[in-house]
């Protein structure tokens, strides 16, 4: 194997990987968000405007990694900044 192709291999199963990773994570943390927001509006029906907007807003920051991971798969995959340095180096 030469060097452009591990490097894509192993953009391929980073990206994979950040994928995995970045869509699991926060999708088990707005889960949690989500359960504890409940318990916490049958506890104080009368709060359950301000534990609303403060879920929303913790919804959207946890929402954000996982965006911040698809941002980094698409870039490993479409504009690795590696791929210059390989194809130059193999005399491509």
């Amino acid at each position: 194997m030469d060097n452009v192709s591990l490097t894509a291999m192993a953009s391929i199963m980073a990206s994979g990987l950040t994928i995995a990773i970045g869509s699991i994570t926060p999708a088990l943390g707005e889960g949690r968000a989500v359960a504890q927001a409940l318990s916490s509006i049958a506890q104080q029906p009368d709060e359950a405007n301000t534990i609303t907007r403060t879920l929303f807003v913790g919804l959207a920051f946890i929402e954000s990694i996982a965006i911040y991971c698809f941002v980094v798969a698409l870039i490993l995959i479409f504009a690795n900044p590696f791929w210059n340095y390989v194809i130059t180096k193999a005399g491509g």
